[in-house]
């Protein structure tokens, strides 16, 4: 079923089947207990249908719920209205379906050192939540995901092509990501399944990195119309190449007159079954099976921005070893997940 954005305007769409997608969020994904404290949050621009069930979900496991809607800021990453920001303190978990997200804002990072587990579930609809999670055989899915992270922690360089002209490589930071290495119970940032990510060193990327898949924010893009192609040395953006969505890009990031809003920030693997194409929120197209995503602007090293690119039909090596080829996965213990989960084709 093909839908638009925001259309799927009736509470009847999907009534039953969002019910236990919040059920499984809240009792596997996310496990709420009795007595925790549960802030849900949605901009005017996300779907309150989602954070509604998530919250009646929550409330039935027991928690403390609140739910806070307010108007949908000009970028993500901004401070929140204070209201928000103050709830944020008291939760032990965020649930956050806001399209201009809280993730890397103030509010965020203040949440998280006061040991609120945050779940970025930014843009989620109706749709996608019984895609990405309802439908989504969770087990297997984040067993892929560590396991993809210590075969790309094993290896000293990752290298990434694709038929549109991504030839990147980066250099692997032997000492890790704790997400994965160490798991925090508090106080950390926790993305929908379907992706992973090696530790690297952000001055290490070099070469082409090609977007043609998705790229947001900014709110101008989107879905891509066309490549755009970025010349990548010792980390930093140096030029942008394409067509006016190129020109809208390079204006974006170099508005923040930040150098480090130019600072490859990440490298994700994305991997959710229920996600097979672009639908220009973000959260689920760098989850497109087969790509892989790529964040820009450091927001650790102070770049006021954070945005994310989609490389579609991905091939991905380890050193030597290619455990992916155009968007199709050719290591044994990936290809065992992929079956496991009953992906199309293995």
């Amino acid at each position: 079923m093909t839908t638009s954005i925001g259309n799927e305007s009736r509470n009847e769409f999907y009534a039953y089947e969002l019910g236990a997608a919040a059920h499984k969020l809240v009792t596997v994904v996310r496990p709420v207990h009795p007595g925790q404290q549960v802030l849900v949050s949605v901009d005017s621009a996300g779907d309150s249908r989602v954070a509604h069930a998530t919250a009646a979900a929550a409330h039935a496991q027991g928690a403390e719920v609140a739910v806070v809607t307010y108007p949908t800021q000009s970028e993500p990453c901004m401070m929140p209205p204070a209201a928000l920001a103050k709830a944020a303190l008291g939760a032990d978990i965020w649930f956050d379906f806001a399209v201009s997200y809280q993730l890397y804002s103030p509010a965020f990072h203040e949440a998280i050192s006061n040991d609120c587990i945050y779940v970025t579930l930014t843009g989620m609809d109706v749709d996608m939540m019984v895609r990405t999670i309802g439908r989504v055989k969770q087990e297997p899915l984040d067993r892929m995901a560590v396991r993809f992270y210590e075969l790309s922690q094993e290896a000293s360089t990752i290298r990434v092509t694709n038929p549109a002209g991504t030839d990147l490589l980066m250099t692997v930071d032997k000492a890790g990501d704790p997400i994965f290495a160490d798991p925090p119970t508090v106080g950390f940032p926790q993305m929908l399944g379907g992706q992973s990510w090696p530790q690297v060193y952000r001055e290490s990327f070099q070469g082409t990195l090609v977007f043609d898949g998705a790229i947001w924010p900014p709110q101008e893009i989107g879905i891509l119309r066309n490549p755009v192609a970025l010349t990548v040395v010792d980390g930093y953006v140096t030029s942008f190449d394409g067509g006016s969505e190129a020109a809208v890009y390079e204006r974006y990031l170099r508005s923040f007159n930040h150098d480090k809003a130019l600072l490859m920030d990440h490298a994700c693997y994305g991997f959710n079954p229920g996600v097979s194409r672009t639908t220009g929120r973000i959260l689920e197209d760098e989850r497109v099976f087969g790509c892989t995503q790529f964040g820009i602007g450091a927001t650790a090293f102070g770049s006021p921005i954070h945005s994310d690119g989609v490389v579609l039909d991905s091939s991905i090596w380890l050193d030597d070893v290619q455990v992916a080829d155009r968007g199709r996965y050719l290591h044994p213990e990936l290809v065992q997940f992929c079956r496991e989960m009953e992906v199309p084709g293995y």
